[in-house]
């Protein structure tokens, strides 16, 4: 049978009689107050072992949930790549330019004449691919907006938007003046 941890270091002689007696006297009294004012002493290191538990546990959430939002990024683009690949319509280079923003820079597309017509009439939008623009239907740019509304530079359909809101608020403004019904001209 194998000797306790108390019994190898006295044999070995790294402590003495005196000492083991101490240490087992006092393991005797913590027990016996215990039992006697029924008390839970608390042990230091199984509270910092717990804590440091805790620690790691949040520290993995929260490092898992970064990893979980970097693949939905890597997957997203994906999407919105395999969109713009697949529907992408041919630019023709024609001779028409097509003007549209990409921030604060002014960019040229040349087209032609049907792809520009198309693009006028919200037919079709223009997309950013990396760094370069793509024609793609206004559908598939719907989408791609869903996804990422910063990659889909010109509509015309949601430019035509702001301008009829103006003129709502024109209207609004002379709506508080009354027109007379006998207006002779």
């Amino acid at each position: 049978m194998a000797l306790s941890l108390q019994e190898q270091l006295l044999k070995a002689g790294l402590a003495d009689k005196q000492k083991a007696q101490k240490v087992n006297a006092e393991k005797r009294k913590q027990t016996k107050a215990q039992k006697k004012h029924k008390l839970d002493m608390v042990n230091e290191d199984k509270v910092a072992a717990e804590q440091a538990r805790q620690a790691k546990i949040a520290k993995d959430k929260e490092l898992n949930e970064q990893l979980k939002l970097e693949a939905e990024k890597k997957a997203i683009a994906a999407q919105i790549k395999q969109l713009i690949e697949v529907n992408r319509q041919p630019k023709n280079n024609g001779d028409v330019a097509c003007n549209f923003t990409d921030g604060a820079k002014i960019k040229t597309l040349y087209v032609d004449k049907l792809t520009h017509k198309r693009i006028t009439q919200g037919k079709l939008a223009i997309v950013k691919l990396g760094e370069s623009y793509e024609i793609v239907p206004t559908p598939v740019a719907d989408k791609i907006a869903q996804r990422n509304d910063e990659l889909v530079l010109h509509r015309a359909d949601k430019t035509a938007e702001p301008a009829q809101a103006e003129k709502s608020e024109e209207d609004d403004w002379y709506a508080e003046y009354e027109i007379p019904d006998d207006l002779m001209w």
